[in-house]
């Protein structure tokens, strides 16, 4: 059954990045007889959708982010999170390097407008600007202030110095908690974490049924001048974190079935 299932879903997926390729084929030449930049968000959502249900995600979303610009502060667990997140609202990314040469999410995170940092490279103040302008021109960020991704049992600490971005663009931070579960237990399988290889990653999760991926978007947060970045931090990872322990609880499961919405959620996508 496994290798039935990893066949097809091997299958659909490699259907989608040929259509990935033309997509990214026709957004160019349209660019070049236009001579005019295209907005690439709208269609990168699309395609992050696309491939959560070609990675076959049984989503749940809980909350609803908000209609005006914010930092999202989510915790970080797999590669998966940047189609998921990316899914759910327009959204631009702070991701490590790496995952820009990765097939088709490297794509997708590129075309949706990724900020790329290198570990260890020490620039995070010039990082932290560049999310404030981005900010600053109405577009929302997404960052992990863990800095690496979990097992998904726990919040990691989390770095305040990127979040200062928030203050810095007077704009209100979105705490986000994700979590992956399998027969009601938190799954072994999504976490990204160590040395993985993306390949052997991803063929390991196409093999399996799906997971169950809650999403909780808590009640924004707004950053007061006299609320220090480590302060800030703190509050942050002590709001994801009890969000995660809701979740592993079952305190959110919907029993109406899987793929349904929770209430304040109308509009997302349906994902089986």
């Amino acid at each position: 059954m496994e290798w039935l299932r990893l066949t097809f879903r091997l299958t659909t997926f490699s259907l989608f990045l040929a259509a990935i390729a033309l997509l990214t084929a026709t957004l160019l030449t349209a660019e070049t007889l236009t001579r005019r930049p295209i907005n690439r968000t709208p269609w990168a959502r699309r395609s992050f959708l696309g491939a959560c249900r070609c990675l076959g995600l049984d989503l749940h979303v809980h909350g609803a982010p908000p209609e005006h610009n914010v930092l999202y502060a989510s915790n970080h667990i797999s590669w998966t999170d940047i189609p998921i997140l990316g899914s759910l609202t327009p959204i631009l990314f702070l991701s490590k390097a790496e995952v820009g040469q990765w097939p088709v999410i490297g794509w997708l995170a590129r075309e949706a407008g990724t900020l790329f940092i290198k570990r260890g490279g020490g620039k995070a103040r010039r990082i932290r600007r560049a999310i404030a302008d981005r900010l600053d021109a109405g577009e929302s960020i997404l960052i992990f202030p863990e800095a690496t991704t979990s097992r998904g049992l726990t919040v990691l600490p989390f770095h305040g110095l990127l979040l200062g971005a928030a203050e810095d663009s007077d704009v209100a931070i979105q705490p986000v908690t994700i979590s992956y579960r399998r027969n009601g237990r938190p799954d072994h399988l999504a976490p990204f974490v160590g040395e993985d290889a993306f390949h052997s990653h991803i063929v390991t999760m196409l093999k399996q049924p799906p997971a169950r991926v809650d999403v909780l978007f808590h009640p924004p947060i707004e950053v007061q001048p006299e609320t220090s970045t480590a302060e800030l931090a703190d509050e942050l990872r002590t709001t994801v974190q009890a969000g995660l322990t809701r979740i592993q609880q079952g305190e959110l499961d919907d029993r109406r079935g899987p793929g349904i919405r929770t209430a304040g959620a109308p509009g997302l996508p349906r994902l089986r």
